[in-house]
């Protein structure tokens, strides 16, 4: 399991590109966290840092947005599961296809979609400590 520190919102852009460097091979990445403790602010920090020019927002509502990479030509999506009730509604929607596609998939609320998840999916834990600063753990999921 790695870990990356967060004091503050100044360094996420420093933890992003962190993270982008530990990244390797995978394409789909499983987002945990209580409400309102980053999780999308840290992966509008990661699109960034991976040249995203559109608006990065939460996809609460639309539950995926797209954004293509204008440094990497490539496509990026971002999943908020929070509204869905389980697995079925998601593959209704085609969520195994994103996640199968070999694009990069960013998914918050992924306890809802476990099933769908492939194998390699990395697993991130975004913990806000008593400080108000953030710790970003990450570890295989088939270390679950």
């Amino acid at each position: 399991m790695n870990s990356i520190g967060i004091k503050n919102i100044e360094d996420i852009h420093e933890a992003a590109k962190e993270f982008i460097a530990q990244m390797g091979e995978r394409t789909v990445f499983a987002i945990n966290g209580a409400m309102g403790v980053g999780k999308t602010t840290f992966i509008k920090a990661v699109c960034e840092e991976l040249g995203v020019t559109d608006v990065i927002n939460s996809p609460t509502f639309a539950i995926v947005n797209e954004y293509r990479s204008d440094t990497m030509a490539e496509l990026i999506y971002h999943f908020d599961f929070y509204r869905i009730n389980d697995a079925r509604e998601a593959e209704a929607i085609g969520a195994s296809d994103y996640f199968d596609s070999g694009a990069i998939c960013f998914i918050e609320w992924p306890d809802k979609v476990a099933a769908l998840l492939p194998d390699d999916t990395l697993c991130i834990t975004i913990e806000e400590l008593s400080d108000g600063s953030r710790l970003l753990r990450t570890r295989p999921m088939s270390l679950s």
